[in-house]
């Protein structure tokens, strides 16, 4: 049995997909309850920076050329070009146009934040996330973000099959599909990591990790966005 310190040794924040184009008002592929995960959000971000840990953004883009992902989620034609990078709109709470892809303002990245590209669901698929987190020296992840049962299920297998202790963060992940959210939360925590929601790993993360002043810098540049490309 994994002990608790150990579930969260080095760890990293890894926030999935949190974008315009999924937690705006009126956006093509709106997931409501995800504005609700803000808070909590920036509570574990706040936490993480504190400590000078690693807080990393995944962008889930999609391709301009057909493919597999276009059956599923038609929003990603061309018609409506649903997070296609440097496509812009303008949603029902934004009062001018916003780059679709991009993070939200609420909880945007600093400069030296990593951004991992991908065109596709899982944050480890056909990107370097797993060489940048094992060069920084991350053993665990605290996952949060949408949607619940797709990008974030996806990214937590990987990272289980990546070696990486996960802990699925239950109110600062969200999905259109209440009884799939639930469904992925107790079947994550049976067989690929654990759960627990913002307050206890913040806790946790205070009892274990110890502040910025008592730590060694991590090597990111601090006046640089670093993105990764999948």
């Amino acid at each position: 049995m994994i002990e608790p310190k150990a579930r969260l040794e080095s760890p990293a924040l890894l926030i999935v997909d949190m974008q315009n184009d999924f937690v705006r008002e009126g956006a093509p592929l709106e997931v409501p309850d995800a504005r609700a995960t803000i808070a909590a959000h920036q509570a574990l971000i706040a936490a993480f920076r504190e400590r000078a840990r690693p807080v990393i953004y995944t962008k889930f883009l999609a391709t301009p050329y057909p493919s597999l992902l276009w059956n599923w989620s038609p929003q990603c034609r061309p018609e409506t070009k649903c997070c296609w990078k440097g496509h812009k709109r303008t949603y029902q709470d934004s009062s001018h146009a916003l780059e679709c892809s991009d993070i939200i303002a609420e909880i945007y990245p600093q400069p030296g934040d990593p951004i991992v590209e991908k065109y596709g669901y899982g944050a480890f698929h056909g990107t370097a996330l797993a060489d940048m987190l094992h060069a920084l020296g991350v053993g665990s992840l605290a996952l949060t973000g949408t949607v619940t049962q797709i990008c974030v299920e996806e990214s937590g297998r990987e990272a289980f099959h990546h070696g990486f202790m996960t802990t699925m963060v239950t109110d600062a992940v969200s999905s259109f599909a209440p009884d799939l959210q639930a469904a992925t939360l107790k079947n994550f925590a049976a067989k690929f990591g654990w759960v627990a929601d913002h307050e206890a790993l913040v806790a946790a993360l205070k009892n274990l990790v110890k502040p910025f002043q008592n730590n060694k810098k991590l090597g990111i540049g601090a006046n640089r966005m670093v993105t990764f490309v999948g």
